[in-house]
């Protein structure tokens, strides 16, 4: 399962998302990937309605009833999940975040705060930025982090630093960069970014 927290449709995440699923997929016809793209379908975050902690009828996948619904299900029987966000303001995008709350609550015991999920599986964690690998304000998936780990084992990293915020510079007011640099950095990393996307996508098919 591919979870895509951005919200263009073909720009920086989820190009990187795709060839996650392309490297996936050529391991062989067997193998089955889905990709959701989170600005597209309607739901809320966590409605403490604590519907997954009652007792007798606990739960480790949220019970609220929404678009999302699904895709929490389809989670909990999936063998892997890739999480890919760009990142606004040091953190992921609100969608991302708003979905992580839905997925790891119902995971949280709290008779021993232990953090179980449905199941084990790999994680890879996939962030796209305007920042540069030494100075940049990421925290990443920040606090939800150390759930996934905690559920569901210690995720791989993947980031790409220094993307094209617009693919025109010269229409918007973007002074404070140099497009000649995003160009040149650009050249220099994005199709290898692209690659590390698609060798992670293999190495979790094969896996399997």
């Amino acid at each position: 399962m591919i979870i895509d927290g951005g919200p263009r449709k073909n720009f920086n995440t989820a190009s990187m998302l795709q060839k996650f699923a392309e490297g996936a997929m050529s391991v062989g016809n067997d193998i089955e990937v889905k990709t959701v793209r989170l600005y597209g379908i309607d739901y809320k975050g966590c409605m403490s309605c604590m519907a997954c902690k009652i007792k007798g009828k606990a739960s480790n996948v949220c019970k609220f009833k929404d678009a999302l619904t699904p895709v929490l299900e389809e989670i909990a029987q999936a063998d892997g999940l890739v999480l890919g966000s760009p990142i606004y303001f040091g953190d992921v995008t609100g969608q991302m975040r708003t979905f992580l709350e839905r997925l790891a609550f119902p995971w949280l015991s709290y008779n021993d705060y232990s953090m179980t999920a449905p199941k084990k599986m790999p994680v890879v964690l996939m962030e796209t930025m305007n920042g540069l690998p030494d100075r940049n304000n990421s925290q990443g998936y920040g606090s939800m982090e150390h759930c996934i780990k905690a559920a569901l084992g210690e995720p791989e990293h993947i980031i790409a630093y220094n993307t094209y915020q617009v693919n025109d510079y010269n229409r918007f007011e973007l002074g404070g960069f140099s497009e000649e640099a995003k160009h040149q950095y650009r050249d220099e990393h994005w199709q290898n970014d692209l690659q590390k996307a698609y060798d992670a996508g293999r190495r979790m098919a094969e896996g399997i």
